[in-house]
This record gives structure tokens, C-alpha cells and sequence, in this order.
């Protein structure tokens, strides 16, 4: 095959290098540099070899087909207002790498097909209630959201850990729904950027409505899907102290700060008690951090075809190789990297979702 320009790009823009700092690194003008990725020129060998090294692929990657294409205007990010292109520009890097590593998946794995209703002419309240009765959850908890989402056929992946800007973000390709989640936070906030995504996906598939709008509504259906209201009217406390707010929160493996919020939303406290308890949570670091709190969750289809590969004798380099890729990369978008020993003592998963 010949040498792929688009592919270049790709490389670099995931680098997160700017023209200027290849070309310094590579020895070439920056304007030799966009002629390659215009693919008006076609580089050197050894011109290649410095690319593999500085842009950390490996020389086949440059010779293969095009990587799926992104549409920007497809992908819902929080606060995506607050982000630099570049911050963006790595992350749908990352997610054109997940959906490549996913047709890998699909053609090996079966694997849950998608399992989302449309919802776009439905308020957030009652489209997270009407998917708790679709998806028959009743009132209770939900113990791990991951494994939900899954289960109803999205792929649930983490964000590259230098990608710190990006809180989380989702889109739909080839009608495959795509969640990605942001590992640097905590857990509690980590289920509630999945649900808020899980909003997008069935309230937003059509583009409307944009901007500040919809992430209140993505965030209104999150806390009603987590927190259902009959529940929560059910264990309230109308004088709650941070004691008592921490303890409850632990029933719905939320945030003290969002159990909060919906007290407040359904008017079980007043505006006093809701600012005097946000400035307790702040003075004591509970905005970012909490006590008791819960672990992250991760992939269990994930999980369960590695140690499927691994007990075939087939490992991460192997995956690797078959998307022409390093196995860094493999480790990064597959919930991090699973030491090799901990596949040796739990290959007891032989089969996958």
C-alpha cells in the first residue's frame, strides 16, 4: 500500500504536536511538512522511520486505510466551551482509535446489541423514569453504571490519561453508541458524567437543542436516572447534617454534592440549608474529593475478552499489531493496562457478554 497522508495527520494531531514542532523534530520546513500531510509529497524512508518514533506508531500504521471519520457537530462534550482544540482534537483522536479497536471487537466477539429508545420529545425528568421501566431497574440503586451501559449495547471506554481538560463525551457511529469517561476523577462523579452522557444519547440523537441547554438537560436527566424521586423523597432528611449527607449518598453511589442538588431540585430543603452545606463540602475538600469513597468502575466486556484472548494464547501486543498500533495504546483505551500476572491467576472467564 502507499504511504497514507491522512494517517500522518492523525499521528501528529494525536501527538498533540503542532506542525511546527514535527517539522523541528523531523529536520524539514513546516511548509514540506503540510505538502505530506496534503499528501502532496510523499516522505523519505528514513523521513518515516523518525516519524514512527516521534509520533509513537509504528512504521506500518502510515501504509493502512483511512481511520473512521468523527463529525465534531456529532459529539456531545461537557462544557466543550472550556476545552482547547487541541485537548479536543487528541480526544476524537482517541475516538476514532476506540471505534477501530471496536470493529476489531465486533468481528471476533458477539457482543450486546444497542438497546436505545429515542426520547427527544420527552422532558429529562420523565425520560429517565420511562427508561428505569424500559430497562426495568424499578426504583433501586444502580450498583455499577459501566456494566449497564454495556449491557445495553454502548461502548464505555477512558479517556487518555493526558487528556485531563475533557470531562467525558459520547457519539453514535455506524449506530454503535460510544461513552467515554474521564479516569482522573472520582468515582462518584465518573457514574454521574455516564449517565449525563447515557442523557445525550437518548434525548439528543438529532443535534437539538445546543449549547448551555442541553447540558442542563443531559445533567437533569443524570440526577433523576441515578436518584429517582420516590426513592429519594423516601429517605430525606429536611435538616440534613454533612454526616448524614455523606451517609446517604452512599445508597446511590453519588456525590455529596449531587444528592444535594436533588434535595434541592425536588425542594426538600431550603436555599439556606443547600448554600450553607455547599460551603461545609468546600471548606472540607468534598467537592473533589470525599470519604467512604466508592472504587472506579471499569469494563466488564473488556475485562472478560482479555482474559478470553489471554487464555487463547492471544495477548495485548497481538491486538496491537492487528490494528497496526503499539501496546500502549491497547493498554490506554482498554480501561488501562491489566498486568500480565493478574491475566495468569484470573483466567477463569472463558467466555464474553
Amino acid at each position: 500500500m502507499e504511504f497514507n497522508a491522512a494517517r500522518m495527520k492523525y499521528a501528529r494531531v494525536k501527538s498533540g504536536l503542532t506542525l511546527t514542532d514535527l517539522s523541528s523534530l523531523l529536520q524539514v520546513t513546516s511548509r514540506t511538512l503540510s505538502k505530506y500531510e496534503n499528501g502532496h509529497e510523499t516522505p523519505k524512508e528514513e523521513t518515516i522511520e523518525k516519524m514512527s518514533l516521534y509520533l509513537r506508531v509504528p512504521i506500518a500504521f502510515f501504509y493502512q486505510d483511512d481511520l473512521p471519520e468523527i463529525e465534531l457537530d456529532r459529539v456531545s462534550f461537557r462544557s466543550l466551551a472550556r476545552k482547547s482544540a487541541t485537548q479536543v482534537d487528541k480526544a476524537l483522536c482517541f475516538g476514532q482509535l476506540a471505534i477501530q479497536l471496536s470493529l476489531w471487537l465486533e468481528k471476533n466477539f458477539s457482543l450486546p446489541s444497542p438497546q436505545l429508545p429515542d426520547y427527544k420529545h420527552l422532558s429529562p425528568k420523565v425520560a429517565a423514569s420511562a427508561l428505569r421501566n424500559e430497562w426495568k431497574l424499578g426504583e433501586k440503586s444502580i450498583s455499577n453504571m459501566i456494566h449497564l451501559l454495556e449491557s445495553k449495547g454502548i461502548y464505555v471506554f477512558l479517556i487518555y490519561e493526558e487528556n485531563k481538560e475533557i470531562d467525558a463525551f459520547c457519539f453514535r457511529y455506524a449506530g454503535r453508541p460510544f461513552v467515554f469517561l474521564n479516569k482522573y476523577k472520582s468515582a462518584e462523579r465518573s457514574r454521574f458524567d455516564a449517565a449525563h452522557e447515557l442523557g445525550h444519547l437518548i434525548l439528543h440523537q438529532h443535534g437539538e437543542p445546543v449549547g448551555k441547554e442541553r447540558e442542563k438537560e443531559a445533567d437533569e436527566f443524570a440526577s433523576a436516572f441515578l436518584m429517582p424521586e420516590s426513592s429519594i423523597r423516601s429517605q430525606a432528611v429536611y435538616m440534613p447534617t454533612i454526616d448524614q449527607l455523606l451517609m446517604l449518598k452512599m445508597n446511590w453511589r453519588v456525590s455529596a454534592a449531587a444528592l444535594l442538588r436533588r434535595w434541592y431540585d425536588l425542594d426538600l430543603i431550603s436555599d439556606w440549608i443547600y448554600r450553607r452545606l455547599n460551603i461545609e463540602l468546600s471548606k472540607l475538600g468534598y467537592l473533589k474529593s470525599e470519604p467512604n469513597g466508592i472504587e472506579h468502575e471499569r469494563s466488564q466486556i473488556l475485562d472478560k475478552i482479555l482474559k478470553h484472548l489471554w487464555k487463547m494464547k492471544v495477548t495485548k501486543s497481538d491486538i496491537a499489531n492487528n490494528l497496526y498500533i503499539y501496546t500502549e495504546d491497547v493498554e490506554k483505551i482498554m480501561f488501562g493496562s491489566i498486568p500480565t500476572k493478574e491475566f495468569e491467576n484470573n483466567v477463569s472467564l472463558s467466555s464474553v457478554v
